[in-house]
């Protein structure tokens, strides 16, 4: 049985990622003060994870415009994420940090880690900037994710935290209606 992560805070930690052509280290403290997307994959040169990274790099600068860092996460090191960001044309195209967790520290500490192989489940974490998970998403290795729906996720996020007493329904999206829970509800939805 395992417990959620939902409005837990990040762990602390301390990882070197490739981002921009450099070697960065980024710790939890990065992630506070902002909205923010953990998108952890199995393996760099893999055939599902680059089609899963190309589509959240395509979204990456609407998300920057929503006040959203994204970071990419595999037990990989940050060398082998150059060495495929240099060689492919689609991971190429990433922006966002590529964190390199060879120990599998971070991985473990937001319980996607395929023990047994080393690797990440498709796992997707987005925190709001204080550091909560207020989304998680978790596949099979062979279930590709959609940057899109991630997107409309981040936005719903977003609007129930500046609108208190109001909740998205399902496919919401922004200028749609949402709905505000009461007894007046109950029965009639």
């Amino acid at each position: 049985m395992s417990t959620s992560l939902i409005n837990t805070k990040i762990q602390p930690f301390n990882a070197t990622a490739y981002h921009n052509g450099d070697f960065v280290e980024v710790s939890e403290k990065d992630v506070l003060g902002k909205w923010s997307i953990f998108f952890f994959y199995p393996a760099d040169f893999t055939f599902v994870c680059p089609t899963e990274l190309g589509d959240v790099a395509d979204y990456y600068e609407q998300l920057q415009e929503m006040g959203v860092e994204v970071y990419s996460v595999s037990t990989d090191t940050h060398f082998t994420h150059k060495a495929w960001h240099d060689t492919s044309d689609t991971i190429g195209k990433i922006k966002f940090p590529m964190i390199g967790d060879p120990t599998g520290r971070i991985t473990r500490s937001f319980g996607v880690m395929i023990e047994e192989d080393g690797l990440a489940l498709r796992g997707t974490f987005v925190m709001n900037p204080e550091g909560e998970i207020k989304v998680i998403e978790t596949h099979d290795l062979g279930i590709g994710r959609s940057a899109k729906e991630l997107v409309r996720k981040v936005q719903a996020a977003q609007y129930i935290a500046t609108h208190d007493g109001e909740v998205c329904p399902a496919s919401w999206q922004p200028g749609e209606d949402t709905l505000a829970p009461s007894l007046d509800l109950v029965g009639k939805i």
